[in-house]
């Protein structure tokens, strides 16, 4: 088998050319054969199912019509110019528009000439129509084509130089004619047998000309199969190479952490929480560096669970540090751990940006000697001059906020053995996202509230009832309580916002005339906008108006109303972290999500999703679903999902079983040595490591 089949240039293909490649190259990213070849189609027209136009309803989405044209005409002049045609069949006419590339359409299609036409119908003025429908000629269907024909990504420039999904059809059906003698079976005849896999060459003729449903399914599954095996392959291969490899501090002494339970801790531990400290303290104490990730829902309680681990670290003559994303965050962490630290009689310091010289020096000298136990910082825990004695703890909070470059220079902060480290999230993320993205770490997850919290209740009005709302708003305040009001802020429209913002400030301030009003957002200076907000928390201030810099990082037990303006403009998972904001005391504690009427499809459900559960995990699903992983998660992480035919949103059930059936091979053969597994090892060298192309031809 000659792996540079696949590394051959695209231009060099039948019907491609410098010309095309060029497009290729720039549109979709294929600069290869290896990567046409991985092009999957992403829908197929059912050759054999044909609609009469008379049978037409508006809720049908594509569909496929055989017809006579009996007319064409080009409409208006210059830009606005535009192509119609009617196709007629037994039962009825319909009519076709195009606006783009009219001049050279006109020219192509004959009336009389029978047509097979797909696309979406739409009723206009009681008659249907298509708008650029995808169109052949009914001659061109032969006997010998698949009963699904494949439709392809493409895009309006390649459309413009006749490289729609036709043309990309042709040249992979002229690809596939070469490629068969060069796709090898990557995986091996007992995962082929264990999964009633189909062979990676019928797997990958099938999926692009599949001969039916059947085919098609098959060789789907066996591709995505694939493709999530070697991701976890890969991941869990790390994973055993740095247990085997990375050596770490052992913390089994407990003396401190055993006072601060008896005498310190003002709470019973949940049975979560319980659970994730004997998963910590089994990695602390096993001689092997810990790489735990820690998931919890806000208000879950991964605050004193990170101080629990911290005890850990400085009983045993190491230090620890939290590094958190922004001032307000760092400063709740040293608030909030201060009040036991003291108590135990350690020396905890904060390091930020606003930090005075004259306290760093201080600060530095102190972590040095090591007489600084627990550090609290932000990103100016990286500062080269920042040096540890010993440091044997990081935990990196809402580390999605944090690039890898980042992380590992704080890790570099021990020379000598590299520390224990925890990342934290408050965003819970769904299984199969956690397990490819995170599948190198091991997981743990706190999923219950503290006892005697109460769940917050959510509820949606409309803007017709802001009257009411605001009425809530002064009962509550009447009760003591204090109140969020959030606007939305999208980068691309800062100036827009901010007016948003300021006449959001200016009417509530003349609706409650006799309450004090607050107000923060994101182009205040860092002095300006912790004066505000501890103005807040001191309860010298009644509403809070802000954008969503208090998203992550605002404590304030008594702020018991979040109102979410223009709630419709947020993400799923962002409404979710706002409305962990309230929710922290022993009052009821409510959610207000206000939008107009004209609400979109995907808009709706996030409003319904939000008022119907508190469940951070559903709710991370369901935005799985909506905006796919690479969106939930930002770009940091689109290395690693780049999935080309598997979706972790649907596929949940193969990315399980690939899991199992990797981890099965590592657990058995971690170095992938065994003669059965040489294959694996030459495909798994083959994939890049910084752009994860997991189905790569080897």
């Amino acid at each position: 088998m000659s792996s540079g089949f696949f590394h051959t240039k695209i231009e060099f293909l039948k019907g491609v050319g410098p010309q095309r490649a060029t497009l290729l190259q720039t549109e979709l990213g294929i600069f290869t054969y290896g990567d046409l070849i991985q092009h999957y189609p992403f829908r197929y027209m059912d050759r054999t199912q044909f609609h009469a136009v008379a049978d037409l309803t508006e809720d049908m989405q594509y569909v496929q019509i055989k017809g006579r044209m009996v007319e064409k005409n080009l409409i208006g002049e210059g830009r606005k110019q535009r192509l119609s045609a009617v196709i007629r069949d037994a039962s009825g006419e319909i009519e076709l528009v195009w606006f783009k590339g009219v001049k050279w359409l006109n020219v192509q299609l004959k009336v009389n000439q029978e047509y097979i036409v797909f696309g979406k119908p739409s009723l206009f003025n009681g008659k249907f129509n298509m708008a650029h429908p995808e169109l052949e000629e009914a001659t061109e269907v032969k006997q010998d084509q698949s009963f699904l024909q494949p439709v392809y990504h493409t895009s309006e420039k390649l459309k413009n130089h006749r490289v729609d999904s036709k043309a990309i059809s042709k040249m992979m059906a002229e690809l596939l004619k070469q490629a068969p003698t060069h796709l090898p079976e990557t995986l091996t005849p007992e995962l082929v047998d264990q999964y009633r896999l189909v062979s990676k060459r019928e797997a990958m003729l099938q999926v692009h000309f599949p001969k039916n449903w059947d085919t098609l399914q098959a060789a789907r599954f066996r591709l995505k199969f694939e493709e999530l095996f070697y991701t976890q392959l890969k991941l869990l291969r790390t994973r055993t190479k740095r247990k085997a490899e990375l050596a770490g501090q052992i913390f089994s002494k407990t003396p401190t952490l055993t006072e601060f339970y008896k005498n310190h801790l003002p709470f019973d531990l949940t049975g979560a929480q319980k659970r994730v400290v004997r998963e910590i303290y089994q990695d602390v104490i096993a001689g092997k560096q810990m790489n735990r990730l820690l998931q919890g829902d806000v208000g879950s309680g991964k605050t004193i669970v990170a101080f629990v681990t911290m005890l850990l670290a400085t009983d045993n003559g190491a230090q620890a540090c939290i590094m958190a994303p922004t001032e307000i965050l760092a400063d709740q962490h040293y608030q909030g751990l201060k009040q036991y630290a003291d108590k135990l009689g350690i020396l905890l310091g904060k390091l930020t940006g606003s930090t005075k010289k004259a306290d760093r020096r201080v600060l530095h000298e102190q972590l040095r000697s090591g007489e600084m136990q627990m550090l609290v910082g932000t990103h100016a825990l990286l500062e080269d001059e920042v040096q540890f004695q010993n440091l044997g703890l990081c935990i990196v909070d809402e580390q999605h906020r944090f690039g890898v470059a980042q992380r590992s220079k704080l890790w570099q902060k021990n020379p000598r053995i590299i520390p224990h480290v925890l990342v934290m999230t408050a965003t819970p993320i769904p299984r199969t996202l956690a397990m490819t993205l995170y599948g190198d770490l091991e997981v743990s997850v706190i999923d219950e509230l503290p006892a005697g919290r109460k769940e917050i209740i959510t509820v949606h009005r409309y803007d017709s009832n802001r009257l009411r709302v605001f009425g809530f708003i002064r009962e509550q305040i009447k009760l003591g309580r204090q109140i969020y009001m959030v606007y939305p802020l999208i980068e691309e429209s800062e100036g827009l916002d901010y007016k948003d913002l300021m006449d959001g400030f200016e009417s509530v301030s003349r609706a409650f005339p006799e309450y004090r009003v607050s107000m923060v957002h994101g182009k205040m200076k860092p002095q300006d906008k912790d004066f505000e907000m501890q103005r807040f928390v001191k309860h010298e201030t009644h509403i809070m108006v802000a954008t969503t810099v208090i998203e992550v990082g605002v404590n304030v037990p008594n702020a018991s109303v979040m109102v979410i303006e223009n709630a419709e403009r947020f993400g799923l998972s962002q409404l979710h972290q706002l409305r962990g904001r309230v929710g922290r005391g022993a009052d009821q504690s409510y959610c207000i999500l206000m939008t107009g009427y004209k609400i979109s499809k995907e808009g709706k459900t996030r409003i319904e999703t939000m008022v119907r559960t508190n469940n951070g995990f559903e709710i991370a699903d369901i935005d799985l679903k909506l905006r796919g992983p690479g969106d939930l998660m930002g770009t940091q992480q689109s290395g690693v999902l780049d999935l080309l035919i598997a979706d972790l949103a649907k596929d949940a059930t193969i990315l399980k079983a690939s899991r199992a059936a990797a981890l099965e091979i590592i657990e058995k053969d971690p170095d992938l040595s065994l003669p059965e597994h040489a294959n694996l090892l030459r495909h798994i060298r083959s994939l890049s490591a910084n752009a994860v192309n997991w189905s790569r031809i080897s």
